[in-house]
């Protein structure tokens, strides 16, 4: 699976029994400093090749962007460089939609 629902991050940020993904946003700083998901690490898609030394394989990792389009292309190139990754499926706006409506 490669992608989950904004749904299903909020219920596993929700399950004690689990670790917490890090959440990766690969938007642009200026889209970040708009809004963002709480503790997000920005690291736009340009730059992902550049970062990957600064984070752990072993750890859950869920892109996310605007619509999702750019969160799929960094998840491809994570779990081709062996991390385990999956994207936030229609990025922050959907979280907006279905999860957090007073982000805006």
């Amino acid at each position: 699976m490669r992608q989950l629902s904004p749904n299903e991050l909020s219920d596993w940020w929700a399950d004690p029994q689990r670790e917490r993904p890090v959440l990766l946003d690969v938007r642009e700083p200026m889209e970040f400093r708009i809004n963002r998901l709480p503790n997000a690490v920005l690291v736009p898609l340009g730059e992902l090749p550049d970062r990957l030394s600064d984070f752990d394989k072993d750890r859950q990792f869920v892109v996310y962007c605007h619509h999702g389009v750019r969160s799929l292309r960094a998840v491809e190139f994570l779990r081709g460089a062996g991390f385990h990754a999956r994207s936030l499926r229609g990025g922050i706006t959907a979280w907006i939609d279905q999860v957090d409506p007073n982000m805006l």
